[in-house]
């Protein structure tokens, strides 16, 4: 089976308080477009990688991911991240028959997640999502009148997990998901929060594998600080 991923680098990131998309703020010097990359080929299962950029950073991302070790297609992304996800696929090499989603804002999956993704989806499973344990206590509010919210229930939290990337999928489920999902995929209020969460609506089961503390995402100015101590090369 050959791997393929989408890299998706298309947000602005407005949480993090940047003058650059998320995907370009530098770490140690890096974007992190960059790092997220190179992480997703350290395993050397990928042989290909779509990278998702806004449409007026499309030379930017080619001249920074220049020198990776495998062919590289950037290509403009949309409104919402389910259709950045889309054009990704669209631009996905014929030969490709396992596909990884992956978020640029994570930008150091280690390896070992990475093969872990791609080894149950070559065992069969149509659709892998890496996960952690939920830790917190969850609590399930309704309404708020200003003050607070009441708890309507607390959450038993044995058997929930937290999602991470890059997800796995065998190439047709996800391209069929996408197509069945097409006419919300500009409208970030009514699109899936992520790729799973379509090929689910149309029925098909999600595998879920361990994930790892280092595939956190970085979305605040704090979990930039917190990734810089997680780069492989990190002291």
């Amino acid at each position: 089976m050959t791997v393929a991923a989408v890299l998706v680098a298309a947000g602005s990131g407005s949480r993090l308080g940047h003058e650059l998309p998320k995907a370009f703020v530098p770490l140690g010097g890096v974007p992190l477009v960059v790092h997220a990359a190179r992480s997703l080929l350290a395993s050397g299962a990928v042989s290909s990688l779509v990278v998702v950029v806004p449409a007026d950073r499309i030379a930017d991302a080619r001249a920074a991911l220049a020198d990776l070790p495998c062919p590289v297609a950037v290509v403009a992304g949309g409104a919402a991240r389910q259709a950045s996800v889309a054009a990704g696929l669209a631009a996905l090499p014929d030969e490709a028959d396992v596909v990884l989603v992956h978020d640029a804002a994570r930008p150091f999956p280690p390896a070992d997640l990475v093969d872990r993704v791609i080894e149950a989806v070559r065992a069969g499973h149509p659709a892998v999502v890496p996960a952690l344990p939920v830790t917190d206590t969850i609590k399930r509010v309704g309404p708020g009148d200003g003050t607070g919210e009441p708890v309507l229930q607390t959450v038993p939290r044995g058997a929930l997990r937290a999602v991470q990337t890059p997800q796995g999928f065998a190439r047709d489920v996800l391209v069929a998901a996408h197509a069945a999902a097409a006419g919300s995929a500009h409208d970030e209020s009514t699109a899936a929060s992520d790729d799973a969460g379509l090929v689910e609506a149309q029925g098909v089961p999600v595998w879920v594998v361990p994930g790892d503390e280092r595939a956190a995402k970085v979305t605040t100015p704090s979990d930039l600080s917190l990734a810089a101590l997680r780069a492989p090369d990190a002291s």
